[in-house]
C-alpha cells in the first residue's frame, strides 16, 4: 500500500469545502497573528503549541459571534416557537474542526496555518474533548443540536456545565483506572459566561398553605450561572445556543448561620453548594439514587424553566419588560423535550410555577404543561429506570412531592373511572410505588405529564408500547410515537472521513450533506469498477490508524488485516463477552492448525466501564489478558491481534470509525434501544455484524439483510427462551469449541499469575447470564465465518460497502429532527439563510 495521505493533504485536494480564496487566507492569517500577539504575556515571547491552538480557536470564534448575535436578533423579530432540548448530558467532543466545517472555513484555516509553518492537525489534537456525557444519550443530544441549527429551528440545548466530565480511562496492568477529566484546566475558548442571567434555585425548606396560595419557605438558595456555547448550522449562518448552568454559592451562603469566628469555615462550605455542577455521574443505563444527582436534575430544570418563562414573557431583543402575561399561548411558543427521565422534574416544576407563582388554576396549568412537554424514552432495562425514594423528595423538594401526589391522585381517579375495580392496574400505573421504601417512578411521571412519548428505533418503540408502558399505551395510544435516532453527517462523514466525503462528492455533488437520502444516487455505482476502486482506496486510512495504534500500543499491526471493531460502553447487555469468546475460538483454531490459511484480523474493543460496575471492569481485564496471550504468541504472528482501545471518546471515535472494516453490534435482541455507533460505521463504509436489535433492524431493512451479517435470537426467541428457562450448561456441553474457550478463561490460561481472576465471569455466564451469551455463540461463529469468506473477495466486499453507504441516508439526525419538529413540536424546518454579518440586513 502507498504511504497514506495525511488529512491535511487530503483537505488540499478536496472539492467539498470549496477552494479557499486568497482574501480568506490573508484574513485568517491576520486575525490569527493578532490573537497570538494578545495571548502572549509580555515576559513570555515564545509561543507554545497551546498558544497557537487558542489563537486559531479565537480566530474561528470571531466568525461565529456576528452570526450568533444576528441569529438571536432574527428569532426575537420573528418570535417563532422555541424548542428547548433538556438533557443532563451533551457529549460534544471537540469544537474547532466542527466549527470550521460548518462555517466553510476549513480550507482557509488550513492554508493560513500551513503558510505560518504550523500543522492544523497538530493544533486540533491539542483541544480537550468536552466529555459532558456517558455515551449514546449524550452524543445524540450533540448531534441533535447540530441538526436543529442546520434546519434553522429556534432551538436551545440546556444542561449542566460539569467541571469534570466523563473520567479519563487509563489501563494499568490490564485494569481500568479512572482519572478526573479536568477539561477546563486551560480554559474553554468556545463558552461565554452570562452572569447577567444568573438565577436562584431553591432546595429543602418547608411548605405553607396560606389563603394567598402555597408558599415554599426557608429554602437554601444556590445560584445558577449560565455559560453559553454557540452551535453553528451547516453553511446557513444560523448559530443557536447551548446554555449550560454552573452552580455558585450566594455571597451570604451560611454566613448568617455562623458567628464571625467561623467565617473561614462558612466560606469553605460554599463548596457544598457548588458541588452540584462539579462532576458528571459516570453511569450509562444504570440508576444510582444519590441525593447529589437529584439535586443536579432539579438544578438544571429550575434554572432552565425560569429562563424559558423569562424569554416567553419578554420576547423582544434586549428587552426585560414582560410583554406576555397570559400563559394561554405558552404551548404555542414553547416546546420542552425531555431527553430521558433525567429532566422529568420539569413537569412538577412547571406546575409549581404556573399554580403557585403565576396563579393559573390547576386544570389549566396541567393542560399547558402536558401540551408543552414531550418525553423520549432511551432504555427498557429495569436497572436504568429512575425511581427516587419519597423520603429524599420530602426533604429536598417538599413542594414538588405534594404536586406529584396531586398529579398521581387525579391520574389514578381517571384510570379507576375507566377500569372500575381493577386495583392491580392502578398499582401498575401509579407514579408512587408502594413497598418497604416508597418510590417515585419518574418514567410514569413523564408519560402522564407529556403529550408525546417516543422510543428511539422502531423495534424499541414497539417494546415500549407492548411491555414497558403497556397500560399507558392502552389508556392513550395516540401519545406514543417512534423517532428513530440519527447522526450528523457533518461530523460523522465530512469531518472524520474527508477522503470518503470527497469520493462521494465527485459522483453526486455536495447536497447529500444536508439531505443524506441523496446517497441513494450511489446505488447505480455499486458495480462500477472505477468507483469500487476509489472507495477501496479510501480505506488507506487504515494505514494512518495502524501507525497510530503502533505508536500508542507498541503492537505491530497488519494494515491489510480485517479491522474488526467493537466500541461502546462496557456493559453485559452489549456482550463484549461474546466477542471475547469468538477471539479465543479463533486463537484456538490457529493454534490447532497453524498451516491453514486464516483471514488476518485486528480485533479492537474499546469503551469505559462505570467505576462501580465490577463485571464491566472484569470484562476489560479479560480483553487485555486475552490480548497479552494472543499478541505475544509467535505461532499466531500477524494473523490475529487484540487491542483494547484505551479512553474511548468522541475524538478517538473520529479516528477509528473511518478505519473499521467490521462493526460489531451484538447486543441481546430487545436490549439496545437504538444504538448510533452502528449508523456511524455504516455511513463510513464498515459492514455490520449484528443481532436484530435497535436500529440494526432498520439498517437491514434499508440496505437489505443480505448486505449485513445478521445472526442470533430475535426478540420473540429471547422471550420464548425466558419462558422455557435459559440453561447455559446445555450449550456448554454441546459445543466443544465453546467449552474449550470457557474452560481456558476459567482455568487461568489467560491469567496464569491469577488463575481465579475470571471466575466471576465464568460463574455469571454459566449460572445467571440475563443476556444469553452462549445461546447466540454458535450462530455468531457461523456468521463470522461468512464475514471471513466475503473478506477474501475484496471486490464483493467493497460492493456491499457501497450499498451500505448508499442506503444509510435514513440515519441522518436531520431526518430525525425533522420528524420531531413536525410530529411533536409542531414547527416546520426552515432553509432560510440568515445574511452573514458582512452583509447589511434588510
Amino acid at each position: 500500500m502507498a504511504k497514506p495521505l495525511t488529512d491535511s493533504e487530503k483537505r488540499k485536494q478536496i472539492s467539498v469545502r470549496g477552494l479557499a480564496g486568497l482574501g480568506d487566507v490573508a484574513e485568517v492569517r491576520k486575525s490569527f497573528n493578532r490573537h497570538l500577539h494578545f495571548t502572549l504575556v509580555k515576559d513570555r515571547n515564545v509561543a507554545t503549541p497551546r498558544d497557537y491552538f487558542f489563537a486559531l480557536a479565537h480566530t474561528v470564534r470571531d466568525h461565529l459571534v456576528g452570526r450568533w448575535i444576528r441569529t438571536q436578533q432574527h428569532y426575537y423579530e420573528r418570535d417563532p416557537k422555541r424548542i428547548y432540548y433538556l438533557s443532563l448530558e451533551f457529549y460534544m467532543g471537540r469544537t474547532l474542526q466542527n466549527t470550521m466545517v460548518n462555517l466553510g472555513l476549513q480550507n482557509a484555516c488550513d492554508e493560513a496555518i500551513y503558510q505560518l509553518g504550523l500543522d492544523l492537525e497538530e493544533l486540533e489534537e491539542i483541544e480537550e474533548d468536552a466529555g459532558l456525557g456517558n455515551g449514546g444519550l449524550g452524543r445524540l443530544a450533540a448531534c441533535f443540536l447540530d441538526s436543529m441549527a442546520t434546519l434553522g429551528l429556534a432551538a436551545y440545548g440546556y444542561g449542566i456545565r460539569y467541571e469534570f466530565g466523563i473520567f479519563n480511562q487509563k489501563i494499568v496492568n490490564g485494569w481500568q483506572v479512572e482519572e478526573a477529566d479536568d477539561w477546563l484546566r486551560y480554559g474553554n475558548p468556545w463558552e461565554k459566561a452570562r452572569p447577567e442571567y444568573m438565577l436562584p434555585v431553591h432546595f429543602y425548606g418547608r411548605v405553607e398553605h396560606t389563603p394567598d396560595g402555597v408558599k415554599w419557605l426557608d429554602t437554601q438558595v444556590v445560584l445558577a450561572m449560565p455559560y453559553d456555547t454557540p452551535v453553528p448550522g451547516y453553511k446557513n449562518n444560523t448559530v443557536n445556543t447551548m446554555r449550560l448552568w454552573s452552580a455558585k454559592a450566594p455571597n451570604d451562603f451560611k454566613l448568617q448561620d455562623f458567628n464571625v469566628g467561623d467565617y473561614i469555615e462558612a466560606v469553605l462550605d460554599r463548596n457544598l453548594a457548588e458541588n452540584i455542577s462539579r462532576v458528571l455521574y459516570p453511569n450509562d443505563n444504570f440508576f444510582e439514587g444519590k441525593e447529589l444527582r437529584l439535586k443536579q436534575e432539579y438544578f438544571v430544570v429550575a434554572a432552565t424553566l425560569q429562563d424559558i418563562i423569562r424569554r416567553f414573557k419578554s420576547s423582544k431583543f434586549g428587552c426585560r419588560d414582560p410583554v406576555r402575561t397570559c400563559f394561554e399561548t405558552f404551548p404555542d411558543k414553547v416546546a420542552i423535550q425531555l431527553n430521558d427521565t433525567h429532566p422529568a422534574l420539569s413537569i412538577p416544576e412547571l406546575m409549581r410555577i404556573l399554580v403557585d407563582v403565576e396563579k393559573v388554576d390547576w386544570d389549566k396549568a396541567w393542560e399547558i404543561t402536558k401540551k408543552t412537554c414531550a418525553y423520549t424514552n432511551h432504555t427498557v432495562l429495569p436497572e436504568a429506570l429512575e425511581r427516587w425514594p419519597v423520603s429524599m423528595f420530602e426533604k429536598l423538594l417538599p413542594r414538588h412531592l405534594e404536586i406529584i401526589y396531586a398529579i398521581n391522585q387525579r391520574h389514578l381517579d381517571h384510570v379507576a373511572a375507566l377500569f372500575p375495580g381493577d386495583v392491580d392496574r392502578l398499582r401498575r400505573m401509579s407514579v408512587i410505588e408502594e413497598g418497604d421504601c416508597k418510590r417515585i417512578n419518574m418514567a410514569h411521571l413523564c408519560v402522564i405529564g407529556s403529550h408525546a412519548v417516543n422510543g428511539v428505533a422502531r423495534i424499541h418503540s414497539e417494546i415500549v408500547k407492548q411491555s414497558v408502558f403497556k397500560d399507558f399505551y392502552e389508556l392513550e395510544p395516540e401519545k406514543f410515537q417512534n423517532k428513530t435516532n440519527g447522526i450528523t453527517p457533518r461530523r460523522w462523514l465530512l469531518l472524520c472521513n474527508p477522503g470518503l466525503a470527497d469520493t462521494i462528492v465527485e459522483k453526486i455533488g455536495e447536497e447529500f450533506l444536508t439531505d443524506l437520502s441523496q446517497l441513494k444516487k450511489l446505488l447505480p455505482l455499486v458495480s462500477d469498477e472505477v468507483f469500487i476502486r476509489d472507495v477501496a482506496k479510501v480505506k488507506q486510512n487504515k494505514l494512518k490508524f495502524s501507525a497510530f495504534l503502533e505508536k500508542e500500543y507498541k503492537v505491530k499491526i497488519n494494515p491489510s488485516s480485517m479491522f474488526d471493531v467493537h466500541v461502546k460502553r462496557i456493559h453485559e447487555y452489549k456482550r463484549q463477552l461474546l466477542n471475547c469468546l469468538h477471539v479465543v475460538t479463533l486463537y484456538n483454531r490457529i493454534k490447532r492448525d497453524p498451516a491453514k490459511a486464516f483471514v488476518p484480523r485486528t480485533v479492537m474493543i474499546g469503551g469505559k466501564a462505570a467505576p462501580g460496575y465490577h463485571m464491566a471492569k472484569l470484562i476489560i481485564k479479560l480483553v487485555t489478558s486475552i490480548g497479552d496471550v494472543v499478541n505475544h504468541d509467535p505461532v499466531v504472528g500477524d494473523r490475529l491481534k487484540v487491542i483494547f482501545l484505551e479512553n474511548y471518546r468522541v475524538s478517538l471515535a473520529e479516528k477509528v470509525i473511518p478505519a473499521a472494516d467490521l462493526s460489531q453490534q451484538i447486543s441481546t435482541a430487545g436490549t439496545e434501544a437504538s444504538g448510533t455507533g452502528n449508523m456511524k460505521f455504516m455511513l463510513n463504509g464498515a459492514l455490520t455484524i449484528g443481532t436484530m436489535d435497535g436500529a440494526n433492524v432498520e439498517m437491514a431493512e434499508e440496505a437489505g439483510a443480505e448486505n449485513l451479517f445478521i445472526f442470533g435470537l430475535r426478540v420473540e426467541d429471547v422471550e420464548a427462551l425466558d419462558r422455557k428457562g435459559y440453561n447455559a450448561r446445555e450449550y456448554y456441553d454441546h459445543l466443544p469449541e465453546l467449552k474449550q474457550a470457557v474452560d481456558q478463561i476459567s482455568s487461568g490460561f489467560f491469567s496464569p499469575k491469577e488463575p481465579d481472576c475470571f471466575k466471576d465471569i465464568v460463574n455469571m455466564l454459566m449460572h445467571h447470564d440475563r443476556f444469553k451469551v452462549f445461546a447466540d455463540y454458535e450462530a455468531y461463529m457461523q456468521c463470522q465465518a461468512q464475514v471471513d469468506q466475503l473478506y477474501r473477495n475484496p471486490k464483493e466486499w467493497t460492493k456491499k460497502v457501497i450499498r451500505n453507504i448508499a442506503c444509510s441516508g435514513k440515519f441522518s439526525s436531520d431526518r430525525t429532527i425533522t420528524e420531531y419538529a413536525r410530529e411533536i413540536w409542531g414547527v416546520e424546518p426552515s432553509d432560510l439563510q440568515i445574511p452573514p454579518p458582512n452583509i447589511p440586513r434588510d
